[in-house]
């Protein structure tokens, strides 16, 4: 039998737009921008409203935190079968798709008349939430020429950071004066216009392919990710209380499926869920992992600084979310600036120096007590975006631009999960050394916000000494370099033959 030749293993691109084409792009790439704000914003929008939750429905605190906790297992699971659905499916489908879901689970969640459809909300609207990043990442990279993708990735870095940043912030606006339930009805319009212009002005930019679904590598997936998301954050759920799961239970199904997953998807070669082929090019992988730490410090100052802000120096939680308000807008101003410096320099130039004023950024927030004032911590919060803001569109455009285009749409799923996972890391050492060290405070005889101070000092001491390390991995960025597809090994073009 004689073995055929595995075909691409992503969506096959279409042809590259012409200078008449450019208008029409430049609309396409502010829909989809605008729309991934929009979905991504929510992720992070309900944290402050979580007390109000635990009244309005008389449900503890470890029930009301599943607000958060099921949106984030939802895109662990959704995100790595992006990469496939891009694949079968064209642009204007999954968009479609990804709104569609948006939508349904805001009104679900908007109209919720108990807590479990709360959640079930909470859920529909993830999976489009999971859809729409690695859509954007793919898009732009068909679309956009590689000499001005930097500025672009400079855009979307407002999306992937700025969104979560601000999130608490417009969260705390809306309940000052408005019932949680706006921060459902206020997004509403916003996303319908998304998706009525984006069924009208949606070009396909990739040739679908009829590829077949390996549905053990979904069950796979869904365990290994969910596990360990869920595991992650029953750590920082243990140090406050009894976690609904042992840790060691869904952090082994979780690092067990995701081993077997791995295998599989090697195996599979073009037919893989995943396809892992990407972490065959040095510049992806090493880009990949300093993003993921990025996002732990990212997420973990989002999670600590209004702990620290309310609890310590007794701030409300509409002064918290201001607080943090320019350090958000600050990353957003910068994302385009440092857009344009990468397209002109490369990564070389804005990464390490950037890395070293994140690390500084964390270790200056280790002073912070009792006795800090507001303008030191709003300083420091802005000197660590001014300095995430270098490292976010380089670090994104470096790795997924170093890929050959028919990877792009498995590397975006990769980059867009991993932001997951690292985000419930992040979260889960922060709140786990805090909580921690201020019960051993407790217990050692400290009163008052003297042990919590401490826990928040020891956390944020993790999170700087963790900084350190991205500061060495940045000196081997390199421009990315397109490079050919990875061989398929000759037992894929097997599998492919039926043999």
């Amino acid at each position: 039998m004689t073995a055929t030749a595995p075909s691409p293993a992503g969506p096959t691109p279409a042809s590259a737009p012409s200078q008449d084409d450019e208008p029409h792009v430049g609309r396409l790439i502010a829909l989809l921008v605008g729309a991934a704000f929009v979905v991504i914003l929510n992720e992070t929008i309900m944290s402050v409203a979580l007390p109000h939750l635990m009244v309005e429905f008389d449900v503890a605190a470890t029930t009301a935190q599943w607000m958060t906790t099921a949106f984030m297992l939802t895109m662990a699971v959704v995100i790595p079968v992006t990469g496939y659905l891009m694949t079968r499916l064209s642009l204007r489908t999954v968009f479609l798709a990804a709104m569609s879901s948006f939508l349904v689970g805001t009104v679900v969640a908007a109209l919720a008349p108990v807590f479990p459809v709360l959640v079930a909300g909470r859920v529909v609207q993830a999976v489009g939430t999971a859809l729409m990043m690695p859509l954007l990442f793919t898009t732009v990279l068909n679309v956009v020429a590689p000499e001005r993708r930097g500025r672009t990735m400079g855009v979307i870095s407002i999306v992937i950071a700025v969104a979560p940043a601000v999130g608490p912030t417009v969260g705390g606006v809306v309940l000052d004066q408005l019932s949680w339930r706006w921060m459902f009805w206020l997004v509403l319009p916003i996303a319908v216009l998304a998706t009525v212009f984006g069924g009208l002005w949606i070009r396909n930019v990739t040739e679908p392919r009829d590829v077949p679904l390996d549905v053990l590598s979904v069950v796979l997936s869904a365990l290994g990710f969910a596990g360990l998301v869920f595991g992650l954050s029953s750590i920082g759920e243990a140090a406050e209380g009894e976690p609904l799961l042992p840790i060691w239970i869904p952090l082994t199904v979780g690092l067990l499926s995701l081993a077997v997953f791995a295998v599989r998807q090697t195996r599979l070669g073009d037919r893989a869920l995943l396809d892992l082929r990407a972490f065959l090019t040095p510049a992806f992988t090493l880009a990949t992992v300093l993003v993921a730490v990025s996002m732990m410090a990212l997420f973990g100052t989002l999670i600590l600084l209004p702990i620290y802000l309310q609890n310590v120096l007794g701030r409300t939680p509409l002064e918290a979310g201001l607080m943090l308000l320019p350090g958000g807008l600050t990353l957003g101003a910068l994302g385009l600036v440092v857009g344009g410096l990468f397209d002109r320099y490369g990564p070389r130039p804005l990464v390490p120096p950037g890395a070293v004023v994140a690390s500084a950024a964390l270790w200056g927030m280790t002073t912070l007590d009792a006795a800090s004032s507001v303008p030191a911590v709003i300083g420091w919060h802005v000197l660590l975006n001014v300095g995430l803001s270098f490292m976010f569109s380089p670090l994104l455009t470096a790795a997924l631009g170093s890929l050959p285009q028919v990877l792009y749409s498995h590397g975006s799923a990769i980059v867009s999960t991993l932001q997951q996972v690292a985000g419930a890391a992040g979260t889960a050492l922060f709140i786990t050394v805090m909580t921690r060290t201020a019960a051993a405070g407790v217990e050692a005889g400290g009163t008052g916000v003297a042990p919590l101070q401490d826990g928040i000092h020891a956390a944020l001491l993790w999170g700087a000494s963790i900084s350190l390390v991205a500061v060495v991995g940045t000196l081997l960025v390199r421009r990315p370099e397109p490079v050919p597809a990875p061989p398929v090994p000759e037992r894929d073009a097997l599998v492919d033959a039926g043999v």
